[in-house]
C-alpha cells in the first residue's frame, strides 16, 4: 500500500477515542516541520523521504499527511501516490499561499508562529488575512420588495415595472 493510501486510511479510520491522540501527534509533527521551514526560508526543503522523516522525528505516514497538507502551497505540486520511502522530495513553497492556506485550514497554531515575522512583513500578513476574509464573504443580491424603486432606474415602483409579471 502506498504511503498516501496509508495516510488516507489513517485519517478516515479515526474515532472519537483515537482522534485526540492522532491530532496531538499530527499537529506536533506539523508544527516542528513548519517552524524549521519558517526559521530557514532560504534553505531548500529537500531530501530523501526517509531522511526527512528521520530529521523531523516523524512517523512516515504522518509525514505524508504534512506533504498532503502543503500541496496547495507549492509552486510545483507533485503526485503523492508516487511517493515512496526512498523518493527524493523537493518543496518549492510559495510562502504567501502557505500563509493564506493556514487561515483556510483554520490552523491558528501555525499562522501564529513567531517565525512568520522573518518570512513575511506584518503588512503583507495583514493584507493576506484581509484577502482571506474577503474570500469567505458571501454576497447575496437582495430582490427588491414590491414597493421598492425598480432597480432598472425607471423611477417606478418595482411592482409597476420589472416586477409586474413576477
Amino acid at each position: 500500500m502506498s504511503l498516501y493510501k496509508e495516510w488516507d486510511k489513517l485519517m478516515s479510520n479515526q474515532t472519537d477515542k483515537t482522534i485526540e491522540k492522532f491530532w496531538a501527534e499530527y499537529s506536533g509533527t506539523e508544527t516542528r516541520i513548519y517552524k524549521h521551514i519558517l526559521e530557514n526560508p532560504q534553505e531548500a526543503f529537500e531530501g530523501k523521504y526517509s531522511d526527512l522523516v528521520e530529521k523531523f522525528e516523524a512517523d512516515p505516514v504522518i509525514f505524508m499527511g504534512f506533504l498532503d497538507g502543503i500541496q496547495t502551497s507549492l509552486n510545483n505540486p507533485f503526485d503523492l501516490e508516487k511517493v515512496k520511502e526512498d523518493s527524493d522530495i523537493k518543496l518549492d513553497i510559495d510562502f504567501e499561499k502557505l500563509y493564506f492556506n493556514m487561515f483556510k485550514a483554520d490552523a491558528e497554531y501555525l499562522y501564529t508562529l513567531e517565525a512568520w515575522e522573518g518570512v513575511l512583513s506584518e503588512e503583507k500578513r495583514a493584507e493576506i488575512y484581509k484577502d482571506f476574509k474577503r474570500s469567505r464573504t458571501v454576497h447575496v443580491e437582495k430582490t427588491p420588495g414590491r414597493n421598492d424603486p425598480c432597480p432598472c432606474g425607471s423611477g417606478l415602483k418595482y411592482k409597476k415595472c420589472c416586477g409586474k409579471n413576477a
